[in-house]
């Protein structure tokens, strides 16, 4: 399993838009639907990824302690689901079920977003501040398969911490890491160049 780092996306970006459809209700999300939150948290993540298999639970449990506070959160697929068909929006609606996903899980079938945000691997994180500037581009935590560490979110709660209590997330951040975002043949970002 050969695994990439997150492209470590610049700090103070602009959160780039989106309008994406959610597998489970079909509603269509857009990025200034979630202005007005504290935070923001963008999730890059799929069904197959045995980095994403291992933190699923985690993340719903952080999704469960955060959005109550103000945390605005969506988890985006853009992998290419004729190569991983494991990954089409109908699994996704199952999984999304399955682990009880409390945020949109969204599908970008064109994978245009994932390019925008520079989107690397998955699990990849971005966590945005209530002006809608990224301050967190780091990992969920030290968990990795067969690391024998248990997931719990740790840094990327640590970040949503400061975040909500209105101070500065630390510049010093490990990249996030796992498997690639299955770009579709031809469409691979000239970003990892």
């Amino acid at each position: 399993m050969s695994a990439v780092n997150s492209t470590m996306l610049e700090l103070g970006t602009d959160a780039p838009p989106f309008k994406l459809p959610d597998t489970i209700s079909g509603n269509i999300y857009i990025k200034e639907g979630f202005r007005g939150n504290k935070a923001f948290l963008v999730v890059f993540m799929c069904n197959h990824c045995p980095y994403v298999k291992l933190i699923k639970e985690a993340l719903v449990d952080y999704a469960e302690d955060y959005m109550p506070k103000g945390v605005g959160m969506v988890a985006i697929s853009s992998n290419d689901v004729e190569k991983y068909p494991d990954d089409s929006p109908k699994d996704m609606q199952e999984d999304a079920r399955k682990f009880g996903y409390p945020f949109p899980y969204l599908y970008d079938e064109t994978q245009e977003v994932a390019k925008a945000y520079k989107a690397a691997c998955t699990p990849d994180l971005f966590l945005f501040d209530e002006n809608m500037k990224l301050v967190y581009r780091g990992q969920f935590d030290d968990a990795r398969p067969g690391n024998d560490v248990d997931p719990d979110g740790s840094d990327l709660r640590e970040a949503t911490d400061l975040v909500l209590a209105g101070e500065d997330v630390p510049t010093d951040q490990t990249p996030s890491i796992g498997c690639n975002i299955k770009w579709k043949p031809g469409n691979e970002p000239d970003y990892f160049g």
